[in-house]
């Protein structure tokens, strides 16, 4: 019996001392592959960035959305976004604290440009101008000669004549047939504020156009003479909110008998039809012939913001995101599907196209505006 419990009990005693060896050893794997995730995510520390960003109201959640969160994180970009009205962030006495400004437009990206003096500028994504309306409008504005249908989208297809029925003082009563919307209201197109907003500055550029002939305002008699025309366009609206999100929301919550037009950009409408699954189905979106479009461009103010610019820049899945937020860009395919999705009916290519005037005149009819408006 003794040898058979000798080797036995030998084998036992090997077989607890290999065991406690590669316990041991595992144990010190683990504990260096914890040590070297420590050290990783120390060094991801020390290289993260931290950006401040300012940026228009309609891009805010797109910039705070947890996956885009994720995807600059791969980069060692940590967003922090505030906002502001795009033509205002110019004029933040703050503005030297934020890295990166995102205003819609180029005219106010210049407008931050020349007042920080940066020059990298980064164009990624654009939205055109749109007017959202209701349907039970449509049979009115149809008949009289506004809008029509192109495709399978609705467009206002007679610009100049809806100008010229703001510039005249009429009265949607006034319009007939008339079968919903027989009200003393004036027939007006809702905008933000043109002296923060760019939203609302471009619909003065649309409505510069067309004052000015169909054609771009190109000297200062030609800008002084069509603000002087348009400034009505504005002073009639009363109170108007500084970022395009104001007059949306009231669009959404208050519905036809407070905005029965309202000059927003397309991608307000499918940012926030992509989120509610029950969208009322009055709601519809009229394409100005011709619009304008804006360009949401980026402003880096300093070194971190250049390095969050180019990653915003390049990175595939940073698109992808955006579409999800109804921006347009270089591949549109998933924006189209998803709104065709939800009956939305927008077109694919926008062919009557105008530019808006430079920025000097711009900015000159703007500042003419203002000083009609008294405050």
């Amino acid at each position: 019996m003794r040898k058979i419990l000798g080797p036995a009990i030998a084998a036992v005693l090997l077989l607890g001392v290999v065991a406690g060896i590669v316990m041991s050893f595992n144990g010190k794997r683990a504990d260096d592959r914890a040590a070297a995730e420590t050290r990783k995510q120390q060094a991801d520390a020390a290289a993260r960035v931290n950006v401040r960003v300012l940026t228009g109201s309609e891009k805010l959640e797109f910039l705070r959305d947890p996956e885009l969160a994720q995807v600059l994180l791969a980069d060692n970009i940590v967003l922090d976004v505030q906002k502001a009205g795009s033509r205002e962030i110019a004029t933040r006495p703050d503005l030297k604290s934020f890295d990166a400004a995102y205003p819609a437009g180029t005219a106010a990206a210049r407008k931050i440009a020349d007042a920080t003096g940066s020059r990298r500028i980064y164009n990624g994504f654009y939205t055109p101008m749109t007017v959202a309306s209701w349907k039970p409008l449509l049979p009115t504005l149809e008949a009289n000669g506004i809008v029509g249908k192109r495709g399978d989208a609705y467009f206002i297809v007679d610009m100049r004549k809806l100008v010229a029925l703001m510039e005249s003082g009429a009265r949607w009563k006034d319009l007939q047939p008339n079968p919903n919307y027989a009200v003393g209201k004036s027939v007006l197109i809702t905008s933000t504020d043109v002296r923060t907003s760019n939203s609302a500055a471009m619909y003065l550029a649309l409505a510069s156009y067309l004052a000015n002939g169909d054609d771009v305002v190109a000297s200062e008699t030609a800008a002084d003479q069509v603000a002087d025309r348009l400034v009505h366009l504005f002073s009639k609206q009363g109170y108007q909110e500084s970022s395009s999100s104001g007059p949306f929301e009231d669009y959404v919550t208050m519905k036809m008998g407070k905005s029965p037009l309202v000059m927003i950009y397309e991608q307000q409408f499918l940012e926030y039809a992509f989120k509610h699954p029950r969208v009322d189905p009055d709601m519809v979106l009229l394409y100005p012939q011709p619009t304008v479009l804006t360009k949401h461009t980026l402003v880096a103010l300093n070194d971190k913001g250049a390095r969050f610019a180019e990653a915003f820049e390049r990175n595939p899945k940073v698109r992808a995101i955006a579409a999800r937020y109804g921006l347009r860009g270089p591949d549109n395919a998933a924006l189209f599907a998803d709104a065709g999705k939800r009956g939305i009916d927008m077109p694919q290519q926008l062919v009557d196209v105008v530019d808006p005037p430079t920025y000097d005149l711009l900015e000159r009819m703007i500042g003419r505006i203002e000083s009609r408006l008294g405050h």
